[in-house]
């Protein structure tokens, strides 16, 4: 059963593991204490280099669901639990191992990935966030800038055109603009008298015409007749 001692030991291991972006492996073999002192100064605030036990190491690596770490600790192993930029420290790493020759890179692990010691060098050689994010800035500046311009550009073509359309024009003489037709005012046509209707004709033509005065019926006119 390990030790309070050791639980704890692993419990700081396994947070530190969790709370960083990237960690770096690497074995420091004949590195004195003054080279490690000043190793861990070389590094900055953002990664925190420490001398690892690999049982605990990997014990911690389990709980905090990397065990594919396990494959990098073995000899004397050194850990920088990185809480910056990974690339950044990465080159931090690498120049410090030019300087000291006992310091060797084994691996790394970021992004849920373990790399191997080639890898872990490779990052070393990417650019940095901060260049990255400086290169980033001064391409938008320049899209900006060339866009610029081209509105300028455009701006003073117009104006060219424009002005050269006042030259052609003479003076005091005004574009006539076409007046708009007046609408056509049709007169409402008069009503034509309805038809008389079949009815009406015929009452018309069985009414008799009246008779002049003096004159007499053609009924008078029979008993005249039957009388003689």
């Amino acid at each position: 059963m390990p030790s309070p001692e050791k639980v704890e030991k692993v419990a700081r291991l396994k947070e530190r593991i969790n709370s960083s972006q990237a960690l770096l492996l690497a074995e420091y073999r004949g590195l004195s204490v003054q080279d490690a002192t000043e190793l861990r100064r070389s590094l900055g605030q953002d990664t925190r280099f420490s001398v690892v036990k690999n049982t605990l190491m990997k014990r911690a690596a389990g709980e905090a669901g990397v065990a594919e770490l396990e494959r990098l600790l073995e000899g004397p192993t050194a850990v920088a639990f990185v809480a910056g930029d990974p690339v950044a420290a990465a080159k931090r790493v690498v120049d410090a191992a030019k300087r000291f020759p006992a310091l060797a890179l084994k691996g790394a692990y970021m992004e849920g990935r373990v790399l191997g010691a080639d890898e872990a060098r490779g990052l070393a050689e990417l650019e940095s966030r901060e260049v990255m994010l400086s290169r980033l800035a001064g391409a938008m500046k320049a899209e900006m800038s060339r866009a610029a311009g081209m509105f300028q550009a455009l701006q003073g073509r117009f104006l060219g055109l424009l002005d050269a359309y006042k030259e052609k024009v003479p003076p005091g003489e005004e574009v006539a603009i076409p007046a708009e037709p007046e609408p056509e005012v049709v007169a409402a046509a008069e009503p034509e008298a309805a038809p008389a209707s079949e009815s009406a004709i015929q009452g018309e033509a069985e009414t008799p015409a009246p008779q002049a005065e003096g004159a007499e019926s053609p009924e008078a006119q029979a008993s005249e007749q039957g009388e003689e």
